[in-house]
């Protein structure tokens, strides 16, 4: 077993804390990891305060993990002792299901463990996450860092990278399409900066004229200010493809008449039912879609850390102290962030 300690909540009230615990030894196709970098997911804080109602406590949160390869099981054929790799949102499957056989473990027919909070599926254990000095994963869960790769702005590109690259794939937005990209947090910048990447024509919908500036600094070519009625009512059948990625209930209506006939929806942040509902007429007589995407399988995460390699894009971040953890987590609801705390797990044994 391996000593470790991170940075747990105990209840869903309680601020998150020191706590000394085990890891396990690795087993044959086990990579063991040194933590060097975490990023800090609004879900970290969902989960934390049991927001979502699935929380195990302790519960140790931590998906964006960027580390060191330290040992490995006598199996272990892609990483070696000195390596930097990432852990990602996944860190199980059952590795034999129809999704599980196209690389799209994340839709598990028997359901991934996740990197936190999870029963493993070999001892039981729940799983405990990144904010913590190291953590053993199965080898094929652990991709490569690409060389030369800003490794503190890496660790993002695990969540808000995946989650935003993988609907963009999947529906083939590049060339030629039109894209509106619905907010600008952690998943939106990303989302600019990929679409962009990708060739597409990128527009920012935002509720703050005053983000105009900023947009087109991350890339975008276009913004609307989605509470001016005249600029919403001018871009009525304008785009291909809008990635959703506000995280809390908002009405999808008047974003649905944006798009053109045959074009999609994309739902990447609100995991929450709709509200106010859906006018149906805004799918039928389009032949609108109206989708929803969840992070990536392995294999596409490692293909989102090369292209981000290739095109020089990085994750905007402010570095963080563990220990300010949860003064960081009151500042991420307030939205008072740009766009993702990484925390330097150096600080862990300060």
């Amino acid at each position: 077993m391996y000593n470790a300690i991170g940075y747990a909540a105990q209840t869903p009230t309680s601020p998150l804390a020191p706590m000394r615990f085990e890891r396990r030894a690795p087993r044959p196709d086990d990579v063991a990891i040194d933590i060097l970098y975490c990023g800090v997911c609004h879900s970290d804080i969902h989960q934390a305060r049991n927001e979502w109602g699935i929380a195990v406590y302790p519960l140790m949160p931590g998906h964006e993990i960027i580390g060191r390869v330290t040992a490995v099981g006598d199996k272990v054929t892609s990483h070696k002792v000195g390596d930097l790799v990432g852990v990602g949102c996944m860190v199980d499957s059952c590795r034999h299901c129809e999704a599980c056989a196209k690389d799209l473990e994340q839709y598990c027919l028997e359901g991934p463990t996740m990197t936190y909070a999870t029963p493993d599926r070999v001892d039981g254990s729940n799983t405990m996450g990144g904010y913590s000095s190291s953590i053993v994963v199965s080898e094929h869960f652990v991709v490569r860092i690409p060389a030369g790769m800003d490794l503190p702005s890496a660790a993002p590109i695990l969540c808000a990278g995946i989650t935003t690259y993988s609907p963009l794939k999947h529906h083939g937005v590049g060339p030629g399409h039109k894209i509106g990209i619905l907010g600008m947090g952690g998943l939106g910048h990303m989302g600019i900066k990929l679409a962009k990447a990708l060739g597409a024509e990128v527009t920012l919908f935002t509720r703050s004229a005053a983000k105009a500036e900023e947009a087109r600094r991350q890339g975008a070519d276009h913004v609307i200010v989605s509470t001016d009625a005249e600029q919403m009512r001018a871009a009525a059948g304008r785009f291909d493809f809008l990635l959703d990625t506000i995280p809390v209930q908002h009405d999808l209506n008047p974003y649905l008449e944006t798009l053109k006939f045959d074009g999609v929806h994309i739902l990447v942040g609100l995991i929450e039912p709709i509200d106010p509902a859906v006018h149906a007429a805004n799918l039928v007589l389009k032949r609108r879609v109206l989708a929803g995407s969840l992070i990536g399988g392995i294999a596409e995460t490692q293909e989102v850390l090369d292209f981000c390699a290739a095109h020089d894009i990085r994750c905007d971040i402010e570095m963080l102290d563990i220990r300010n953890i949860n003064q960081a987590y009151e500042r991420m609801i307030a939205g008072d962030v740009k766009y993702r705390f990484v925390i330097d797990m150096a600080t862990l044994q300060g």
